[in-house]
């Protein structure tokens, strides 16, 4: 199994790169969210990939620019009626962190935007994973914009707990996962808010979107 390949960025067309390395040209697949993130032709790259075999003998590679992200990969392909290119179309409209969002939060709304994953592989895949997210560590990163860092352990779980549930409660109103995190993350989350206040105050910035 080839579980990386470091070498040096070729080419890049549509959601296929050639990387370089001892002299073979490796043609890897790759989510078009991380278009943005490869470094320019001709500079080091290092791509952690899954090797699949299909059943009429064609061969693909699958690249990741950090092996978490190529994890998600897998556990999307745990999931019944996903496949590498479902997978990867998802991974192409959501970032690996805002699909772990979209996954806790229960919004298959913005998974649905992934070509060919319909509401009820969306579901599913909510259903599927839902239990394998740590709901703490997803939601961990909105406390870094805003707020007072230094608390105690149950400080931060009251935190984690008010933006969670404004997130779920802005995506019940209607809102994408996207527009509520983006909301939420401009909220300054201090100690002694409750979900009720941090929904409020992300209700304000989403009327100036």
């Amino acid at each position: 199994m080839i579980r990386f390949v470091h070498g040096i960025l070729q080419e890049v067309e549509d959601a296929l790169v050639v990387v370089e390395a001892n002299g073979i040209g490796y043609g890897i697949h790759v989510p078009r969210s991380v278009l943005g993130e490869l470094p320019s032709i001709g500079e080091d790259v290092k791509l952690y990939t899954y090797f699949k075999v299909s059943q009429d003998g064609s061969m693909d590679l699958y690249g990741f620019l950090a092996p978490e992200d190529r994890e998600m990969f897998l556990q999307l392909l745990s999931v019944s009626g996903v496949g590498p290119k479902g997978a990867q179309g998802i991974l192409s409209v959501l970032k690996p962190d805002e699909l772990r969002l979209a996954i806790v939060s229960g919004d298959a709304k913005s998974i649905c935007m992934a070509p060919g994953i319909g509401k009820r592989t969306a579901e599913r895949v909510i259903l599927d994973l839902k239990d394998k997210m740590n709901a703490s560590e997803v939601y961990q990163d909105l406390l870094t914009h805003g707020g007072d860092k230094t608390g105690t352990a149950a400080d931060a779980d009251s935190l984690h707990s008010a933006a969670k549930e404004a997130i779920e409660a802005l995506v019940a109103l209607g809102y994408s996962n996207q527009e509520a995190v983006s909301a939420v993350k401009k909220v300054e989350i201090t100690g002694g808010m409750t979900a009720d206040d941090v929904l409020k105050q992300s209700l304000r910035h989403l009327a100036f979107l």
